[in-house]
Parts: structure tokens; sequence; C-alpha cells
């Protein structure tokens, strides 16, 4: 990790992710009566829960609506969520303006075209090995996990790590 990336995620006080792609891995399952299923890595929840409890917030902004994606953000603690939003960067600019944040406070880790508005915006982007060229040359850092496969908990760890609260964290486990 670069020192600029290091010194952008101690500013961090919120993470939004997008979810297919970055979350999942960007499969989507659809059956014939319109369920759709998702897959979500444990460790990502987990670390989404850590964060959270080391005082940054999260939340999540995706251009799709699945009653999967709101018991993911129940069970994981994001209070702030959006669904079916065809524009980015303005759920990103209502979400921030709502907590009161600078752009510079704010990471929003995406996987695809659609997330560059925000990712543009905001302190630390982040994209996943899997996204296109484009998205990665905008995007500060790069996961070296795959979105649905770890990356959400790498990003995570990184804040944690750039913002002195990782051990503290993890002491719990360590008991």
């Amino acid at each position: 990790m670069s020192q600029d990336v290091f010194e952008r995620a101690k500013a961090i006080r919120l993470v939004v992710f997008d979810v297919d792609g970055v979350m999942t891995d960007g499969s989507l399952y659809l059956c014939d009566d319109g369920q759709e299923f998702k897959a979500f890595n444990t460790q990502d929840g987990l670390g989404m829960k850590l964060l959270k409890a080391s005082g940054v917030d999260t939340a999540i902004i995706t251009g799709r609506t699945s009653n999967v994606v709101a018991r993911r953000a129940e069970s994981t603690g994001v209070e702030h969520y959006f669904q079916g939003v065809e524009d980015k960067l303005e759920a990103f600019e209502r979400l921030t303006t709502a907590l009161g944040l600078d752009h510079a406070q704010c990471a929003f880790m995406g996987d695809d075209v659609v997330d560059l508005p925000p990712m543009r915006r905001c302190g630390l982007a982040v994209a996943v090995p899997a996204a296109p060229p484009l998205v990665k040359a905008h995007a500060h850092y790069v996961t070296t996990r795959e979105g649905g496969r770890g990356a959400v908990r790498e990003l995570v760890e990184l804040i944690m790590q750039a913002q002195g609260t990782f051990d503290a964290q993890m002491s719990q486990f360590l008991k």
C-alpha cells in the first residue's frame, strides 16, 4: 500500500460499497419465479461489523433492487443503503450531506463504470481486480482479493490499520 493510500485511509469516516461485483462475485442467480440469489462472503460481513465498531460508518449504493441486499445490510449493521439507484453520485451526495461529511472523509468501493462518478469525488476510491481498466485507472487502491472473495475485508482492515484501530478490534479474538 502506498503512503498516499495510507494517508487517505486515515481520514475515512464512511465507506460506501457497491454490491454486485464488490460484496459479491458479480454473478446473479435468477429463478423462473423472479427470485434473486446472491452469495456474500462471511469474512467481509464480519469485517464490516468490525469497521463500524471502530467508529467508521458503512453504506451501500447499488443499481439493482433486491430483498437480499436489505437483509445483508441489516445483518452487517449497514444503516444507510440505497437500491435501484441510477445516479450513484446523486445518492452519494445526499448521503454525505445528510451525515455532514466532507468527500475526503468518504471511501467508495466499486467495480464498474457506473461507480466512477462517486469514486472520482470521494477521498479514497477503491476497485476490485475484475474492474475494467478505466475504473482501476481512477482508483487510489485496487484490492488483491476479488469481489465477493474478501475484497471488502481487505479494504476495511486497511482502513483500521491506517487509523490504528485494527489491533483493538482483533484483541477480542485473542483472549
